[in-house]
């Protein structure tokens, strides 16, 4: 997978499918999306999924906001999804003022020379979130693109967005999260060196990290399983129960560094 970061001067020759938001979380509706454009590549196009960073949340409220899937989560489950480009579009004053027809024309298709553009229903962008399903389609009615709204899922009778998994998420009910995910909240990171207490009681554990900017669930215990691999290219993969401890060691002096044990 090619990454385009920190540029807007960028330009793909091949034709390609198009994903664009924020993809926050990877629920089941997102997955909806990424099938769509996946079909896109079984028809001869390059897929290239149109996200921002830092994300809108952020640059409109001036500090980082936690988000369920941090840039390098983003980047892990693009490249598991087999996507070709991932462009993290710069988000500041100026390209948050672009109006939406122009993200269309400039970016989309003479940079990234789109011919199917994925979107789901509640997509934003452009100045003021201008740009939405309804211009989309006023667009696509021209020679140039063809285009797929996907509509909104439902889970007992409520709309699945990253809103509701982010609230899921708050309030601990991480089983309810997983239906909505369709796969278990995960953290992903590298297991830091701890005090080595653990072994000293026949119990060691393993200390991961999150990202600062990563949304987690109430501090507390937790059953989930722990997956590490020997290798980067997740060869030598081992999966293991585990009891998952979230939130700051004080007893250690672990200062207030959040951690999962």
């Amino acid at each position: 997978m090619i990454i385009i970061e920190n540029t807007t001067e960028f330009h793909i020759e091949e034709p390609t499918a198009v994903a664009i938001g924020k993809f926050d979380g990877f629920h089941r509706g997102h997955k909806a999306v990424f099938d769509e454009l996946m079909a896109g590549k079984k028809k001869g196009l390059k897929t290239v999924v149109f996200t921002f960073n830092p994300s809108p949340s952020t640059y409109f409220s001036g500090t980082v906001q936690p988000e369920l899937a941090t840039v390098t989560e983003k980047r892990r489950f693009m490249e598991r999804l087999g996507v070709d480009y991932y462009v993290e579009y710069p988000f500041y004053d100026k390209t948050a003022a672009v109006e939406p027809e122009e993200y269309v024309k400039s970016f989309l298709l003479d940079k990234l020379h789109m011919k199917l553009l994925v979107a789901g229903e509640d997509v934003s962008f452009g100045a003021k979130g201008r740009g939405n399903k309804e211009l989309l389609m006023s667009m696509s009615k021209r020679p140039g693109f063809s285009l797929r709204i996907i509509p909104k899922l439902t889970w007992n009778g409520i709309e699945i967005s990253s809103t509701l998994v982010r609230d899921l998420v708050a309030q601990g009910d991480m089983e309810a999260c997983a239906q909505l995910l369709g796969r278990p909240y995960s953290l992903f990171g590298n297991v830091g060196e701890g005090k080595k207490l653990g072994r000293t009681l026949d119990m060691p554990t393993a200390n991961l990290y999150p990202e600062d900017d990563k949304f987690l669930p109430p501090f507390g215990v937790y059953y989930g399983k722990a997956v590490l691999r020997d290798s980067k290219d997740g060869s030598g993969q081992r999966t293991f129960d585990a009891v998952i401890n979230i939130g700051i060691r004080p007893t250690v002096n672990d200062g207030e560094r959040v951690s999962a044990e």
